[in-house]
């Protein structure tokens, strides 16, 4: 029996960002769609996406227009790589290979993590997101 807590695939329950300043965002909505895989082998991938995402005029999805292909983009967040999970620091680090966000191509995704039941929370570092530091916590519950 694997004892690594990270070892499944789970889903999105919430996702909510706080400025220094204090105030909720869900960039994702109100209903935010996600899932997260860790593997006994070290790979991790999650994906992220609004619910309320407009669909684009055409179905050719190199046709959209600009605020089409912006709204698309802005409402997901998709990436791949390696995780090492630091119990003694509380921490899981994504090690990113590929992602929908090309800055974060070969960086480091530290976050802190809490089980609770068969509920994952990952608390991110602030970050730069549209403008302002923002913290995130995202609720993720175990797919049985």
């Amino acid at each position: 029996m694997n004892k690594n807590p990270f070892v499944g695939t789970w889903k999105l329950i919430t996702c909510q960002f706080r400025s220094a300043e204090g105030p909720i965002d869900s960039p994702y909505g109100p209903d935010p769609l996600g899932r997260i895989s860790y593997d006994a082998s070290g790979n991790m991938a999650v994906q992220i996406l609004r619910a309320d995402r407009p669909r684009f005029a055409s179905d050719d999805r190199y046709n959209g227009t600009p605020e089409e292909v912006r709204a698309a983009f802005e409402g997901s967040l998709a990436y791949f790589g390696r995780y090492e999970v630091d119990a003694d620091a509380g921490t899981v680090t994504h090690h990113v290979v590929a992602c929908t966000f090309p800055n974060w191509i070969g960086r480091h995704q530290k976050r802190h993590y809490v089980f609770s039941g068969n509920r994952l929370t990952l608390r991110t570092p602030p970050m730069l997101m549209g403008g302002a530091m923002i913290t995130g916590e995202l609720v993720w519950e175990r797919i049985p």
